[in-house]
Order: structure tokens, then C-alpha cells, then sequence
């Protein structure tokens, strides 16, 4: 059974026989349907069952000679609202079945993104007609959380000229760094050397939350998973239409980077409100709008 089925409502499937009956469910009841060739040349197709706002439960597999389905694997999704473009973004298809992670650099944080592609079908149909090479395109990240904890929010000032030309001028050198310029990384390299060292003066006066107000960081071995803290832009209460279970659809923002994360009420630590903080793990999902149409 996947691990974050309770985040898009469904929390109280425990046992096998429920869950390949919700599996029957969503591929037999679905409301939308996309199909694509594999390379090996199988009809792969996404079944999307919608059991709230934006989110819901994905049925991928495969139709044999005779047009019957047969169903592969099942993940929950929830589809994000913030749009953000990236160059050479780039998709691998996993070794275990036929998924795909995408991969893309943000300057905002330093490293690599690694998400969970959503559209599959869209992305088979670039490969059938040979587009497989990096792409350019507008990204819509989102998250599926189980655990997470509200945190108050701290207090901060509106940045000057000055701050947002250094945030700027920062960007620039890591582009640089990415391009072999080792003037920059010698820059970055001093520069985060004096970060630790201001961390380090002030940790023993002051909680280390009021100091670091927010972080993306890679956790665990799974590469799309993160441990995220961000100021909360917007909070919507959503409930799923079949369990009636309330999950919240979270808008953060986190290291100049805009994603919606969905939770379930139950996993989640406080009462969450525009200007507090969620912190938590999240399974990263990425939806890319290509910009060729087939």
C-alpha cells in the first residue's frame, strides 16, 4: 500500500483486501483517461479518479491485445495552483516500472530538484515523436505530506535594496559555479563559512527556528522527498468526497519558492493560518506543461 494515500483522505485503509478494492474502485469508476505507447510498445494509460479539489487517486497500466486493462500500480496525486518556468528540466523513467522523475536546477536552493512526474502520457508522446532531449517548460510543483507541525511565525523586515541586489548578485554565482568559474565558488565557499559562523554565535542565546525562518532540504534516500519550512500564503479545508476524511491544502512559501502541500487534518501538528510556518516532510510532485502540444 502506498505511504500517502492518508494524505489525500484515505487513512483508514489498513489491509490489503481494501486496498486493491479501492484500486478496483478508481480504475473502473474514473473520470478521466490518457493514453500513450511505451517505447516497448504497450498502450499505457492513467486512470484519475478525483476525490477532492485537485487531488485524488491515479491507476497506471497497460491494455493487452484483446483492449482489456490491466492495472500496474495506484498513487495518490494532488495538483499544485503555482506556476514557475525552468530550463533543461530532465526526465528519467525509474527501473522499477514505467514512472519518471524529472530533474531541474533551482538557484533558489542551491541543488538539484528531483520530483515525481504526474503527466506521464504527455511526456510518452514526446518520446514517440523523438522529443526527449532537455525541455524548457513551466513547472507546477506540489506536495503530499504525513507528518507536519505548525510554528509561529517570527518576526522579519522588509527587504531593502541592498538585501534584494545581494540575493541577486548570490544567484549570479551560482550559475557561475555551475559553469566552472572558480572565482565563484571561492565567493560561495566564504560566504557560507561566514553564515555558520553568525549561526554559531547566536545558537547558544536563541532557538534555532528563530534563527533559520525557513529550509528545503533533502531527506531520507528517496530523492523526491524533502523536510521543508515555510510561511504559509494560504489555507484551504478540503474533505474527500468518499471518506469524508479533512485534509488541508497548504500555499508555502520556502526559499523564494511557491508549492501547495496537501496534509491530513489528523497528521497535522496545530492550527495552521496565513503568516505561521509549516514544517514537515513531502513527497514532491511536478506537473510540466511542455511547451509543443502533439
Amino acid at each position: 500500500m502506498h505511504r500517502y494515500l492518508r494524505a489525500v483522505g484515505f487513512s483508514k485503509i489498513q489491509k490489503r483486501e481494501e486496498y486493491e478494492e479501492l484500486v478496483r474502485f478508481t480504475s473502473e469508476c474514473y473520470q478521466t483517461e490518457e493514453t500513450a505507447a511505451t517505447v516497448e510498445g504497450e498502450d499505457f494509460s492513467e486512470r484519475r479518479k478525483v476525490f477532492a479539489d485537485q487531488m485524488g487517486l491515479m491507476v497506471r497500466g497497460v491494455y493487452d491485445d484483446k483492449d482489456e486493462f490491466h492495472s500496474e500500480y495506484c498513487v495518490p496525486y494532488f495538483i499544485g495552483r503555482s506556476e514557475r518556468s525552468y530550463e533543461d528540466i530532465v526526465i528519467e523513467r525509474h527501473a522499477e516500472k514505467e514512472s519518471y522523475a524529472g530533474v531541474c536546477d533551482d538557484m533558489n536552493l542551491g541543488v538539484s530538484l528531483i520530483f515525481y512526474l504526474q503527466n506521464v502520457t504527455e511526456y510518452l508522446n514526446r518520446v514517440r515523436y523523438g522529443r526527449t532531449d532537455q525541455v524548457s517548460a513551466s513547472l507546477v510543483l506540489s506536495g503530499l505530506s504525513v507528518e507536519g507541525k505548525i510554528l509561529m511565525p517570527v518576526y522579519q523586515k522588509m527587504p531593502v535594496v541592498s538585501e534584494i541586489r545581494a540575493s541577486q548578485e548570490r544567484n549570479r554565482m551560482l550559475q557561475a559555479a555551475r559553469d566552472g568559474d572558480e572565482d565563484a565558488i571561492e565567493n560561495l565557499t566564504l560566504e557560507d563559512m561566514d553564515t555558520y559562523s553568525m549561526i554559531s554565535r547566536r545558537i547558544s542565546d536563541e532557538d534555532v527556528f528563530s534563527i533559520v525562518t525557513t529550509h528545503f532540504m533533502p531527506c531520507g534516500v528517496e530523492c523526491d522527498h524533502y523536510n521543508i519550512m515555510g510561511e504559509i500564503l494560504e489555507v484551504r479545508l478540503l474533505e474527500n468526497n468518499k471518506t469524508e476524511e479533512k485534509i488541508y491544502a497548504l500555499t508555502i512559501e520556502t526559499n523564494e519558492i511557491v508549492l501547495d502541500i496537501c496534509i491530513n487534518q489528523e497528521d497535522l501538528m496545530g492550527e495552521p493560518l496565513p503568516g505561521r510556518r509549516f514544517r514537515g516532510i513531502i513527497w514532491l510532485q511536478g506537473l510540466v506543461h511542455f511547451e509543443e502540444k502533439w
